[in-house]
């Protein structure tokens, strides 16, 4: 596709008028092969992110990065199910959703994203385990679902291509809270594995990319409807994310809380989350009648280890070492990247803790190379935080509330940031659930 085309696409896009539908398909044809220019890929996302593109024009996009490569089929997709999160400080679920589901008796071929902006992504974490390959064809990831119900893998130029460039373009020009691009590049990818049932978790908050409830909702009615007329059966939950999850911020750090839920010996926060999207998942494929139902299934994989032991096969399968993997599910600490440093950052005050600024700490983690500027920047698996208390306990001056664990020396400008972080209160707090609510 040439430049003169997509200037075209630009136009109509600035200009509000319907984009020419074949150059839309030329383009996401070109974008999937490599064969367009980077500045004219970075124009029309640009033009999106300002202007918006309408519903039908939005469908055709995704059914269009949908097609841009393969679709993973099945016999029969009613117990084939996946979720997406639209990116949270602390978002691990993935990690334990699969395992979790499999364990339940769901299948689980699950395409997951790199960090994007302040949020983490599950590529990220799952890379921090030693010899842990997320780069799955889609036969290899049909083939593991098969044989142990859940797998994790890499968005790759096998499924859904296109959406590949567009998404690491994205990450690096501030196009990334755009409602049609996030439905499309999520939507076309959960189609690819053809699902039967799909979760959607909508972040609302200060550190989401979506801020106001509104909003947020908007890009929920705007993602299950994509996903419904694709024929799958979807829910989005609408949560809450101003304070992070649980106690581990960090792409190491997360794999280790993630694994102590799976023990059943994790944060209760953490644990509410990926509990309410399996549950959700268990009912939509009557596997359980009732939410009680399903979540005594879940406490049940946990309780009785099965969670866990699915999460080791899913490493041995996907590359770890058989002694590497068992050591990682008992003693995760000794597997794991550490950092060359922990500094603990102590109360100024004594007070109730009513907000800890998840947004601040990713910003912050960023900064020391837990995410990325530019698409071609690593990850330092090991940075991150472990947040020591929960929402509404009460702290003294002087105890620590947080350790950042960081390889490089902090300066006195983010030492101040660290101390403003966390907010306390005279009173008491009244605890709230993360779940706002539900759109279907």
């Amino acid at each position: 596709m040439n430049s003169d085309d997509v200037e075209i696409l630009v136009s109509q896009v600035t200009n509000s008028t319907k984009m020419d539908a074949n150059l839309l398909q030329q383009f996401i044809e070109s974008v999937a092969s490599h064969k367009i220019e980077l500045g004219a890929v970075e124009k029309w996302l640009r033009a999106v992110h300002a202007n918006g593109i309408s519903v039908e024009e939005t469908s055709q996009l995704t059914k269009g990065m949908m097609h841009s490569g393969e679709v993973i089929s099945w016999l029969d997709n009613s117990l084939v199910v996946d979720k997406h999160s639209t990116g949270g400080v602390g978002d691990k679920m993935s990690l334990m959703l699969a395992p979790i589901l499999a364990a339940c008796g769901l299948k689980v071929p699950m395409l997951a994203g790199r960090g994007l902006g302040h949020t983490g992504g599950t590529i990220d974490k799952l890379e921090s385990i030693p010899g842990f390959n997320c780069s799955l064809s889609p036969v290899e990831m049909k083939k593991q679902v098969e044989e142990i119900s859940c797998c994790i893998a890499a968005q790759n130029d096998a499924i859904a291509p296109a959406d590949g460039l567009l998404y690491a373009i994205r990450d690096v020009t501030d196009t990334i809270d755009s409602l049609p691009l996030i439905t499309a590049s999520i939507i076309s990818k959960k189609a690819a594995e053809g699902l039967g049932a799909l979760v959607l978790d909508v972040k609302c908050g200060a550190a989401a990319f979506m801020q106001r409830q509104s909003d947020a909702e908007d890009l929920a009615k705007s993602m299950v409807g994509a996903a419904k007329r694709l024929g799958i059966n979807t829910v989005a939950q609408i949560t809450q994310m101003d304070y992070p999850i649980g106690r581990f911020v960090g792409n190491s750090l997360e794999v280790l809380g993630s694994i102590k839920v799976l023990q059943n010996n994790g944060s209760a926060d953490t644990l509410e989350i990926v509990s309410f999207q399996c549950q959700e998942l268990l009912v939509m494929t009557k596997l359980a009648d009732s939410p009680e139902l399903a979540r005594e299934m879940i406490s049940g994989v946990l309780a009785d280890g099965t969670a866990l032991e699915k999460f080791k096969q899913m490493c041995v399968y996907q590359g770890v070492r058989p002694d590497i993997a068992q050591q990682l599910v008992q003693e995760p600490e000794i597997v794991l990247p550490q950092s060359a440093m922990v500094t603990e950052i102590k109360s100024e005050e004594s007070g109730y803790v009513s907000e800890i600024d998840a947004m601040a700490l990713a910003v912050i983690a960023r900064r020391h190379g837990a995410g990325r500027f530019a698409i071609d920047d690593s990850i330092i698996p090991e940075i991150g935080f472990e947040i020591l208390p929960n929402r509404g306990d009460y702290i003294s001056e002087g105890e620590v509330w947080l350790a950042f664990h960081h390889n490089d020396d902090i300066d006195e400008d983010t030492m101040i940031e660290l101390n403003q972080a966390i907010h306390l209160s005279g009173k008491p707090i009244q605890q709230t659930g993360r779940l706002i609510s539900k759109i279907s």
